[in-house]
């Protein structure tokens, strides 16, 4: 009866958002989450990742040969119509360029795409001012005004071909190899509303276990199990790299952004969402990260303090439930037996923790690990990024001098005492 209600429900939202467009396509793209939503919402909604109603192709053509100044023919030896996918702000088609033949992905805005969504922005402002005023003590009205400015930055791509070219210099020389491919930019084929950059063959991460089985691999085999937490893997540490190292990182890994390729590379597309964290956010993070792998509650609350994080507790054990705050917000780990959180039940540590201030500049780091989790939930992967990230977290307060050598390894001994006691 429920698994009945579900699809009826995500029926409904689906067409919501399909009709409605704008920032709805994002919301679905939030929901479409296994760690936060049933199966048949996630199934329905994911398709709105990279599946969303497509602009007719006349209309994309007239912005591209405005924005190039030149017919399509004029540029490209082949361009196909149909678009590889479609989602909130534009298409992208694959296309051969003239004269070096060289496999594009051409990337065009849908027109009007800018004005629709800023104005669903900042009526969701106004719904997260109301909602404030309810049982959900949660700044989220900071929330949805850092959004209003990443989301902002999304129309202008000559921004994003700057962020993935500093992001792939970032990835390419700090690696041997880079734990993720990043697409090279065409740098004369780019405009505020047009980017062409080399096209990257792979599939959806989210069908990775449809393709499995086509080749007769058992999904839920070792070889599968192996293949997923390389590919994981992979996807955190370029994030924790990114994030704790150089504090200008990709924001938006949602599955639609996210392929798969030979030999289990794994490539991150669509740069318009990025953000580059103060110097004393990403320490503060860097910080957080450390108290949340160690179960270090203490260490936690100075974290908070210290990144502008402002809570005020309404429990008995408010270290104990800052932690589970610290580790519902910014950590991939489900709790143990849950395959759903569920952040505003009465149990729930938000309910438990009024969130008064929450820095603006910090929602980027929770979106991007809410995003990785569920990635992690819907593979049946659970793992732990704060984890993962320790080591990365100490070597930037190293190098920024906020620990020494001998200040680590102590640390790190008092961790390995304190997950002796706890078990964990």
């Amino acid at each position: 009866m429920w698994e009945r209600q579900h699809e009826q429900a995500a029926d409904k939202i689906y067409f919501m958002c399909s009709d409605l467009g704008g920032f709805f396509l994002k919301i679905a793209q939030l929901l479409a989450k296994p760690d936060m939503a049933p199966a048949a919402w996630v199934k329905k909604l994911v398709t709105l990742c990279d599946q969303a109603p497509a602009t007719p192709f006349d209309a994309i053509q007239l912005v591209l040969e405005k924005e190039l100044g030149k017919s399509i023919g004029e540029i490209f030896e082949t361009f196909d119509e149909k678009p590889l996918g479609s989602a909130s702000i534009a298409h992208v088609h694959r296309a051969i360029v003239k004269g070096n033949k060289m496999n594009v992905v051409v990337k065009v805005q849908h027109p009007g795409i800018e004005r629709l969504m800023m104005t669903d922005i900042r009526n969701l402002q106004l719904f997260a001012l109301y909602m404030q005023r309810t049982d959900i003590k949660f700044d989220l009205h900071s929330i949805t005004k850092e959004m209003e400015k990443q989301i902002g930055y999304e129309f202008d791509f000559k921004r994003e071909a700057n962020a993935m070219e500093r992001i792939r210099c970032f990835l390419y020389e700090n690696n041997k190899k880079s734990p993720v491919l990043v697409p090279r930019v065409l740098r004369d084929m780019v405009t505020k509303r047009v980017l062409v950059m080399e096209y990257i063959n792979g599939i959806p991460i989210l069908s990775i276990g449809d393709e499995m089985a086509k080749r007769g691999i058992n999904p839920h085999g070792k070889i599968a199990e192996a293949a997923k937490h390389n590919i994981l893997n992979s996807l955190s540490r370029a994030y924790g790299q990114m994030i704790l190292k150089s504090g200008f990182f990709h924001a938006d890994p949602h599955p639609g952004n996210i392929l798969i390729c030979k030999g289990q590379e794994v490539a991150l597309l669509d740069y318009g969402q990025v953000k580059e964290l103060p110097n004393k956010l990403r320490l503060g993070y860097a910080n957080l990260v450390i108290a949340m792998a160690d179960n270090n509650a203490s260490r936690v609350s100075q974290s908070f303090w210290e990144m502008g994080l402002h809570t005020v507790a309404k429990c008995e054990n408010e270290q104990q439930e800052l932690l589970r705050l610290a580790q519902t917000l910014f950590d991939t780990k489900m709790p143990t037996g849950q395959t759903v959180l569920q952040p505003f039940s009465d149990d729930s540590s938000i309910k438990k923790i009024a969130v008064e201030t929450f820095p603006e500049e910090l929602f980027s780091v929770l979106r991007t690990v809410v995003l990785l989790r569920g990635l992690s939930v819907g593979m049946g992967v659970n793992y732990s990024c704060a984890e993962q990230w320790r080591a990365m977290a100490e070597e930037a307060l190293l190098a920024s001098g906020r620990v020494t050598r001998d200040g680590k390894e102590r640390s790190r001994r008092r961790a390995s005492l304190r997950r002796l006691r706890t078990g964990s």
